[in-house]
């Protein structure tokens, strides 16, 4: 037998013990937070349980997400505490920063959160933060400052079909791909298959747009078939596709054992699995 395949999880969700502890408050303070968590099972993850869970699949790192909150003093104290995550633990996880892409405070803020070693911005959300992904000058201005400091922006995207689901939300292709015009040059990663964006890169002028553009599977089981790495694939090429689990939402062990098998080719298989995240997201972050 071979050695282990290296593992990066590019997309999972960890929280503060205040919001673990006062979940009720902070659904009264965040409407998108209480449509996700109003089920009492929906878990709140802490990095013992996350990191718990890597050692169960084998998982080299993962990459934690900020949570989208509209309030950006709630974004500023999640990224405060993701990076003594960070610092506690700088060989297994690495985060992302969380901004209210359109306020006043959204550059300092992402400013802030890269001196102490965010890899990237996200998971940015135009449903839960109230911006207007066809309307993508509102938040020129974080935009502008990320590809200044080549810090990679990953967005929360969703199907324009399919079965309704809590978090869902609006950010279908049509609304990403005028997004993603607006920002050609801007290292981009779309969550949850970019809500099936990649099928669209079939018509030209789409893959003109969004060529770039990587895609990761987070929560797939709930939303696709398992043909759809190999689909993607096909499409984009293995170096635009991030094993996600947007753990604790799918198991971490159970997917990545899925997809080790799923993807045949050595290569393909290491891009996904750890190479991609690599360059897109841990070879941006700060030394700090």
């Amino acid at each position: 037998m071979g050695a282990a395949p290296r593992i990066i999880d590019a997309h999972t969700h960890i929280f503060p013990p205040d919001v673990v502890a006062r979940r009720d408050a902070y659904r009264a303070r965040d409407p998108w937070f209480a449509q996700l968590y109003e089920n009492p099972r929906a878990a709140l993850a802490s990095p013992d349980d996350l990191l718990a869970s890597m050692d169960r699949a084998g998982i080299e790192r993962s990459i934690a997400c900020g949570f989208p909150w509209a309030d950006p003093g709630v974004c500023r104290e999640h990224n405060e505490w993701l990076a003594e995550v960070r610092a506690t633990w700088p060989e297994r996880i690495d985060f992302l920063a969380i901004v209210v892409p359109q306020s006043a405070s959204a550059v300092a803020d992402a400013e802030r959160a890269f001196a102490v070693g965010a890899a990237g911005i996200g998971e940015l959300n135009a449903d839960a933060q109230h911006f207007d992904l066809r309307h993508p000058a509102t938040v020129t201005d974080l935009m502008v400052y990320c590809r200044e400091m080549d810090k990679p922006v990953m967005l929360h995207a969703s199907e324009p079909l399919g079965h309704p689901y809590p978090g869902k939300g609006h950010s279908t292709p049509e609304a990403l791909y005028t997004w993603l015009t607006a920002f050609p040059d801007q290292p981009v990663v779309l969550a949850h298959w970019g809500g099936g964006l990649p099928f669209f890169e079939l018509l030209p002028e789409v893959h003109a747009v969004t060529r770039h553009v990587a895609y990761d599977s987070a929560a797939t089981t709930f939303l696709y078939r398992p043909e759809v790495f190999g689909a993607v694939l096909a499409i984009t090429g293995p170096e635009r596709v991030l094993f996600a689990t947007d753990y604790p939402v799918l198991r971490q062990d159970r997917l990545a054992a899925s997809v080790s098998k799923l993807i045949a080719d050595t290569f393909a298989r290491e891009r996904v699995l750890c190479g991609n995240a690599e360059s897109i997201y841990v070879a941006r972050r700060a030394t700090v």
